[in-house]
Order: C-alpha cells, then structure tokens, then sequence
C-alpha cells in the first residue's frame, strides 16, 4: 500500500509538533530547577572584618568542642550525646536564651530536642525555623556533618539575640537525623514539625543547615547527580539552597537574599524530590508536614571526601569561608523574619 504524499506531511508535522512539545517541557522544567535570582558572586572572597574574625573563632570553637572534645554523638554513645546536648543549652544560655527541650522516647530511650526562640513583633504566630542534627553517623567525629550545622545555628542565635524580628524565629537542635532513623517517625526533626502541625502552628519556611564548612577550589572538586553536572561548576567553593519543586519559591527567596548580602559564591536547585541528595537531611521531614524547608549545604558526599568517615574532622573545614557563608545567612533569616 503507498502512502499519500500529504499523509507522509501529515505525520511529519505531528511527530514535529510532538517534539516541540517535548522541547519546551524540557526547557519549562530546566528553568522551574535551575533558575535562581541574581547572580552568584563571582571574584575574590572579602577579607574577614573585625566581627566576621570573631565569628570565624566561635565557629571553630564550637566544631572543635563537638567534633574533637566530645566527639561521636549517637544513641550507642548516651553520654556523648549528653555533653553535646549539655553543651548546646549552655551556649545558648550564655547568648541569653531560655532554652525549651523537647524530649521523646524510642525503644526505651530518651532523646533532646533543643530550641530557643525569639517571639515576633508583628506576626508573632508566623514563625521561621533555623535547625540543625547535632548528632553523628556511628562513631565519626561529625566535624563537617554535623558539627558545622549546629555551629552555624549557635552563631545565628547570637548575632540575632538582640533583634526584634516581626515573625517569630526559633533556632532549634534537632536529635537522630542519621541511621538508623533516617527518614523515619524518629527523627527530632520530624517529631519537631509533627507536634508542630498537631498545634497547628503556622511554620513559614525551615532553613536546614546541613554541612556548612568544606570548600574545595580545585578544578572537578564538585561532583552532582546524574545530568546536573552541565548546568553547575565543577569546584566545590560555592554554598548551595536546595529543596523539592513545590517549595520552589523558599528556595529562590532565601537565595536572592543570600546574593543580595553576601560576596560568596550560591548555587540552587528546587528538583523533584527523588533527586538524589535532595531530600537528604532534616528539611525532609518538614516536607512530611507540608511545611516549607530549604536545605544549605556545602553538598556533602558530592564534594567532602571525609563525609560519614572517621577523617571528618575540625581541622578539615574552611572556616573563613565557612563565616562568609554564615554572616550571609544572617540576612536570609533577617529576610524571612521580617516579611
């Protein structure tokens, strides 16, 4: 049987339509990933001013009594995850806190989460969460995961203790983020925003600091998922705002501000969540509770070679640029409190 000319036309024009169809979805989705606002810095890195110095030494300082004095923080080492909690309420006394601990039991054992808060002027019912897992993988030393996360709360906390923030902001310390409860009902993090959606609290955006402290400005010292590695540089001396496609907005807010402050380099996904690494730490759990979260993060395993190792150690980070990436993060948290 032959075929018309017209009906080959036909055919023609309809797979033509098809692909341009495909075409634009692809380029539609390309953009909803990867477009960010503003521009990442891109030059030398400032020299430290007077209170970024200091704040560059308490970073250090916290990394250290966590990583190197206490050391591995977990279940199976109850009185180390003591002195970790101990440490923390401590410091945040002497910035002027009351601290509030949420405890909660799993197989018999008792476990912390810490918060302070500073209550808002004007929307004191909206309310922005700062947080990080103090606790470690097993028996590592955690300096980068997480001991910089927690260190760079504890310095949020005191920069802003004498703010009046129109929302309110609580700066919380999160307990068993890693195995075995990861992405399970007894994660601190998720026990945090579960009891928080029973008050039926109004949480506006988390801000997830996981992993703050390692940069590399090596040529291919960045690895990423599959693909994404044509759209992003491949030195690891950048600070990414990563979170899942319906929290796209949190994640475009947090970064505009974050480029509008800081002179350091920013990166940016809002991906589906089966990315991997996406939903990799306690943002996720704030997701299971259909609240806005955003994860910060120096990338983890895609550029720290110690990462869930016993070499992840405090003398591994950068903690200059690790103050740069916090004294920018400042203005993000001051953004979201002040809508």
């Amino acid at each position: 049987m032959r075929v018309r000319a017209s009906t080959w036309r036909r055919i023609g024009l309809g797979v033509a339509v098809v692909g341009l169809i495909l075409a634009l979805t692809v380029s539609a989705l390309t953009i909803a990933i990867m477009w960010m606002p503003g521009t990442s810095y891109d030059g030398p890195l400032p020299e430290l001013d007077e209170p970024q110095q200091q704040l560059s030494t308490n970073l250090r300082t916290h990394v250290t009594a966590l990583a190197a004095s206490i050391g591995p923080r977990y279940a199976g080492r109850p009185e180390s995850y003591a002195r970790a909690a101990d440490y923390l309420r401590q410091q945040l006394t002497f910035m002027g806190y009351t601290s509030r601990v949420q405890t909660y039991e799993h197989r018999g054992q008792t476990f912390e989460n810490i918060e302070v808060e500073l209550a808002g002027r004007t929307a004191p019912d909206e309310i922005v969460v700062v947080g990080a897992h103090y606790d470690t993988a097993g028996r590592t030393p955690g300096a980068d995961d997480n001991a910089s996360g927690v260190a760079g709360v504890l310095e949020l906390a005191r920069l802003m203790a004498d703010s009046r923030p129109g929302r309110t902001v609580r700066f919380v310390l999160f307990a068993n983020e890693e195995a075995p409860y990861f992405h399970t009902e007894a994660m601190g993090s998720w026990v945090y925003a579960r009891r928080a959606r029973e008050r039926g609290e109004e949480i506006v955006v988390m801000l997830s600091l996981e992993m703050l402290g390692y940069y590399s400005t090596e040529p291919d010292s960045q690895e990423y998922p599959p693909m994404l590695s044509m759209f992003y540089p491949d030195r690891g001396d950048f600070i990414a705002f990563v979170s899942c496609l319906p929290y796209r907005e949190a994640v475009t807010d947090s970064i505009g501000a974050f480029r509008e402050h800081a002179q350091f380099p920013s990166e940016g996904l809002a991906a589906p969540a089966f990315v991997p690494g996406v939903s990799l730490s306690d943002h996720w759990a704030f997701w299971q509770e259909d609240y806005p979260a955003v994860m910060v993060t120096d990338t983890a395993f895609y550029r720290n070679p110690h990462y869930h190792m016993d070499t992840d150690t405090p003398d591994t980070l950068d903690y200059t640029r690790f103050a740069l990436v916090v004294d920018g993060l400042q203005a993000v948290v001051a953004r979201w409190a002040d809508e």
